[in-house]
Order: structure tokens, then C-alpha cells, then sequence
């Protein structure tokens, strides 16, 4: 029997929360009222983290304008949720699927069934690294709740060895998992679970936010979003299709069948049919203009008017 294993009890994730000792006595209600209140620090904790979560947006979309890519690496919670926001980007905002890819430890089959056992492997993550021909261009984020996943730190050492900038998202304090060789470390701190050391809770949703503010902002620095519409949303079934009948007709003065027919025009891209739309340009105009400024809409429409 192994001996040498690590003492994790000191960690802010393990710890048993003084608020849910009666958890098991609880009614129904009572465990509904328990799991708002303390899902209300996983918003205290986005707060306090906000500069760091700002850099890493400025940076990641610094190296994706450059050519680079976004990778969310991890195991079991964590590294389900990175697959999960890598896999919403590309419907939401027509990114080509290996612009943010998600890793987790164990592969596909980890989405579904329990593989934590692998997360005690750095050279699985290091390998992941190698196998995805990461660059300097590249921007790669390990999640761990608790910090100390050898997957993951395995995974970020190959990344920085390689030139890659580095992002790391934790839920315990620096002072309990330090980590120096990564150029942004994010802190998500909402302290103990209401199921002692059970990280898919608190941990897992201020990680799901966390991702959420990271790839949406990023999209909106890459010009993927008009105001505060996805304007390069993918029509590819009727709901979707829909939203961008609807976006096109909130942003202009046309009817449901003129914007049916501009949206065909524009071969299903609404962001080439508003511009199509504002400026007069065809489709292959358009199609340059966008080009010429990165696909950013709104600098089209202003170096079109002179602006």
C-alpha cells in the first residue's frame, strides 16, 4: 500500500463548511435555501478576480488576432467544463473548431464516465501539449479547483516550455498552491463546499462564469459581436436561423422577407449582410471589407464612411 500520497486537507476546497454540517437533517427547502446563499460567493469571487480575468481576455485576444489558439486543459470537473465552453464557441460564434479546443484528461470518453484517476499524470498533460503542436502563438489555460492536479501543472510546464503564454485557474489561495511559472494565475476563491471537497459545486460553477467572461470576452475583442449581438452567429438549424432573421431586423428597418433574402444574399452570414445592408457593397465587396479589417464590423462600417 502506497504511503507517500499528498496531504491535501490544508486546501480551501477540501475544507468542511461550517454553514452545511447538518446537511444530511436538512429538508428539501432548506437545502435549496443553503445552496443560494453560498452560491452567492461564487459572485464575490468573479469580482475579486476581475483584473486577472480582464488580462487574460486582452491576452488571448492578442495571440488569436495573431494567428494563435485557445486551449482549456483539465480533469474531471474542470476539464469537462473547458470542453464544454471550447464546444460553444464555434455555434455561437462561427469559430473555426480548432480556434479554442478543449482537453481533458482521459479523453472524449472522460465526458461521460469518471476518470479521475488520470489526473495524476503530468506526462499525460504534457504529452496533450505536444500532440497539439502548441506554439508560441498559442494561449493555454489549466483548470484545477484544487491547484495541485499533476495533469494539469504537467500540461502548463510543456506549454511554457514551448513559448505559449499560460493561464491558470484555481479555487484555492496562492499561499496553499503557488505557482510562479504562469503569466496569469487566476484566484476563484468561494470557499468550502456544502459537500465537503465535492469541487462540482461553488467550484465548478464559478469556473463555468469564469470561462464564460474569458471566451464571450475574447470573441467581443476579435470583432465577433455588433452591440451586444452575435452577429456571427452559425445558421445551421431553425432556431439559429431565426435569431438571425431577428438580429437583422432589430439592426434595420427590414421586413421578415427582406431580411430572409438579404440573409440568403450574404450566403447565411449576418454580419457580411448588415454591412451589405449599411454600406450597398455586394457580397464579394463586403466580403473584402470584412477581410481588410479582421472581420470587425464596426470598423468596416467606419473606414467605409470615412469615419
Amino acid at each position: 500500500m502506497k504511503e507517500d500520497f499528498v496531504e491535501r486537507g490544508h486546501l480551501l476546497t477540501e475544507q468542511v463548511n461550517p454553514n452545511s454540517q447538518t446537511l444530511d437533517q436538512l429538508t428539501a427547502l432548506e437545502i435549496v435555501d443553503l445552496f443560494n446563499r453560498e452560491d452567492a460567493q461564487t459572485i464575490a469571487a468573479i469580482a475579486a478576480a476581475r483584473m486577472d480575468l480582464a488580462e487574460a481576455i486582452d491576452r488571448t485576444a492578442a495571440a488569436l488576432r495573431q494567428g494563435g489558439r485557445l486551449f482549456y486543459i483539465g480533469a474531471g470537473t474542470s476539464g469537462r467544463l473547458g470542453v464544454l465552453d471550447a464546444a460553444e464557441c464555434p455555434p455561437t460564434f462561427c469559430t473555426p473548431p480548432d480556434l479554442v479546443q478543449g482537453i481533458i484528461a482521459g479523453g472524449s470518453g472522460a465526458l461521460v464516465r469518471s476518470s479521475e484517476d488520470l489526473e495524476d499524470r503530468p506526462e499525460d498533460g504534457a504529452e496533450a501539449i505536444a500532440h497539439r503542436q502548441v506554439t508560441e502563438l498559442d494561449v493555454v489555460v489549466g483548470i484545477t479547483a484544487g491547484g495541485t492536479t499533476p495533469y494539469v501543472h504537467g500540461a502548463l510546464r510543456a506549454a511554457r516550455q514551448r513559448g505559449a503564454a499560460t493561464v491558470f485557474i484555481a479555487c484555492v489561495p496562492r499561499d496553499q498552491v503557488s505557482l510562479d511559472t504562469v503569466d496569469i494565475d487566476i484566484r476563484l476563491l468561494v470557499g468550502p463546499e456544502i459537500l465537503a471537497g465535492s469541487t462540482r459545486l461553488k467550484a465548478g460553477t464559478v469556473t463555468k462564469l469564469a470561462l464564460n467572461i474569458l471566451s464571450t470576452g475574447v470573441m467581443v475583442k476579435l470583432g465577433k459581436v455588433y452591440g451586444n449581438r452575435m452577429v456571427d452567429v452559425a445558421v445551421t438549424n431553425t432556431k439559429l436561423h431565426d435569431r438571425a432573421l431577428r438580429i437583422l431586423q432589430d439592426l434595420t428597418d427590414l421586413s421578415r422577407e427582406e431580411a430572409i433574402a438579404l440573409l440568403e444574399q450574404s450566403g447565411l452570414q449576418v454580419k457580411l449582410a448588415l454591412l451589405m445592408h449599411w454600406t450597398g457593397l455586394d457580397r464579394q465587396g463586403g466580403d473584402r471589407l470584412l477581410t481588410q479589417h479582421q472581420g470587425n464590423l464596426r470598423q468596416a462600417i467606419q473606414d467605409f464612411k470615412g469615419y
